[in-house]
């Protein structure tokens, strides 16, 4: 540094440093002088970039700091940077080389003293509170008798024993413990990674899913309860789909998770007592209930018991209700024989009357209507009108038989007409009938040929006239013409077929 501070009264004769250079020794100087330093300062700006780091300035009435809060660091300090919030920074100073400045990079970063953390914390309930996360329509209902029971507490503390002692008393339920850290840094990610966990759970799987969530802790001060002010334990309590139950501290403090949860409790005891009713009242309140209903049955059956009875004095006995139908059946005993007789003799008076007509005489008479009417019928009956219906509906078939032959005589020499039309056409139409106009198809080897070179390459030539083929070249003194094929007349048919087209080649 004495190079530096040389007496400027030299003139001339004083060292000549670049920028860096002097840039690096007052960097060395500053870091030496404030390698560790703490400021209480309010914060101004805030800036989280993409890259984890945090800037934020440090001022008072009077001046402003710039400060740096590493990656690494952010993550593992307790509390958030928030603007307007009062601080203590612990750190060292540095400088910027690059824009001549100065900063602090911050190492610890805590609230300054509990005004700083009650205005911190007003400010997150007042900013909770107009999201409407402490509205009472969002507020679950308690289940009255969970069958699981999910605590999220420390699993070392005397908080689990006191929740478990009270359910054994009360009611013994199943007890889901996740442990977490209760104060720290830790705190609040823990807790709330254990509400969503609950939350993610499978009602009915290996692990099921509770029916009640405990979040409880004991007693201490306010710096050891912060972990459930903060803001991410708050939104996941809220966020819960599980009814959840808050116990934090004694009945003297409050967290923001109280806010939002859907019951607080003063104590985890009272929190276990809430989650559960007493099952000794339980079975207290049914038998009282089985009494009564045993009371109001039996009282039923009496005042049932007692109508009956007065209806039945108020009827009259069986045998005056019996006295004038039995004298009524003694009556009509008596009767009947008498009635009898009577009937059997009116009915043989009827008889005898009935039997007087049927003599031998009238069947006679009968008789001969009924054969006279069977001569009348017998007479439409006769072979000759039979014999002249025959004759008729024959002469009748054998009109039809006649019609439907010339019919189909007709029928026929139509079609051979038009077959005999089509043949026609199918000859003017194929190349045959070119070929007796003086025209000829020119094969080689086989094929039809088309162009004077196809003609050249062929190693023999043979051309169809009308009345036979005819080899030109190789062979040909040995070839003889062969005779026009005979074309067979086609047979007639219902629906004569349509010829194929023939072979195109060269004609002349």
């Amino acid at each position: 540094m004495s190079d530096l501070i040389d007496d400027p009264r030299e003139g001339e004769n004083a060292p000549e440093f670049s920028v860096t250079e002097l840039s690096g020794a007052i960097k060395r100087m500053i870091e030496g002088e404030f390698s560790h330093v703490r400021i209480k300062g309010e914060i101004g700006r805030v800036s989280f970039p993409r890259s984890g780091h945090v800037y934020l300035d440090l001022k008072d009435d009077r001046s402003v700091i710039a400060g740096v809060m590493w990656k690494g660091v952010a993550a593992r300090v307790s509390t958030r940077p928030e603007e307007g919030m009062e601080v203590v920074a612990t750190g060292r100073l540095t400088t910027f080389p690059g824009q001549s400045k100065y900063q602090l990079v911050i190492e610890d970063l805590k609230p300054a003293g509990v005004g700083a953390l009650m205005a911190m914390l007003e400010k997150r309930k007042t900013m909770l509170q107009a999201e409407g996360l402490f509205a009472q329509e969002l507020k679950k209902p308690l289940p009255y008798l969970p069958e699981i029971i999910g605590v999220v507490t420390s699993p070392s503390g005397a908080v689990i024993r006191d929740i478990l002692h009270r359910l054994r008393d009360r009611f013994p339920r199943k007890v889901l413990l996740w442990p977490v850290a209760v104060q720290g840094e830790q705190c609040a990610k823990q807790v709330a990674n254990a509400i969503d966990g609950f939350n993610q759970m499978t009602p009915g799987g290996s692990m099921p899913r509770p029916d009640l969530i405990i979040v409880a802790r004991g007693g201490g001060s306010i710096e050891d309860l912060w972990g459930f002010n903060e803001e991410v334990v708050a939104r996941a309590a809220a966020a819960s789909d599980i009814p959840l139950i808050s116990a934090v501290g004694h009945e003297t403090d409050t967290t923001l998770i109280d806010f939002v949860s859907d019951k607080r409790a003063p104590t985890p005891t009272a929190a276990a007592e809430l989650a559960v009713p007493v099952r000794l009242d339980m079975l207290a309140w049914v038998e009282e209930q089985g009494a009564r209903l045993t009371r109001g049955l039996e009282q039923g059956l009496r005042q049932r018991d007692q109508r009956l009875r007065d209806l039945a004095r108020a009827l009259p006995r069986a045998d005056t209700l019996l006295q004038t139908p039995r004298q009524r059946l003694d009556t009509a005993a008596d009767a009947l024989p008498r009635a009898l007789q009577s009937g059997v003799q009116t009915r043989r008076v009827a008889l005898a009357k009935s039997s007087g007509g049927l003599s031998g005489e009238t069947l006679n008479r009968m008789i001969e209507i009924r054969r006279q009417k069977l001569g009348r019928h017998a007479d439409r009956l006769s072979a000759d009108g039979l014999t002249r219906d025959i004759l008729r509906r024959r002469e009748r078939l054998e009109n039809m038989v006649q019609r439907l032959k010339s019919l189909g005589e007709h029928r026929n020499q139509t079609l051979r007409n038009q077959i005999a039309s089509l043949e026609r056409m199918r000859g003017s139409l194929g190349y045959e009938a070119t070929l007796e106009r003086g025209y000829a198809v020119v094969r080689g080897d086989g094929a039809v040929v088309k162009t004077v070179e196809a003609a050249a390459q062929a190693s023999a030539i043979e051309i169809q006239f009308a009345d036979g083929r005819m080899a030109v070249g190789q062979g040909a003194s040995t070839a003889a013409a062969s005779p026009a094929p005979v074309k067979p007349k086609p047979a007639a048919k219902p629906k004569p077929k349509k010829a194929p087209p023939p072979e195109q080649g060269n004609l002349f």
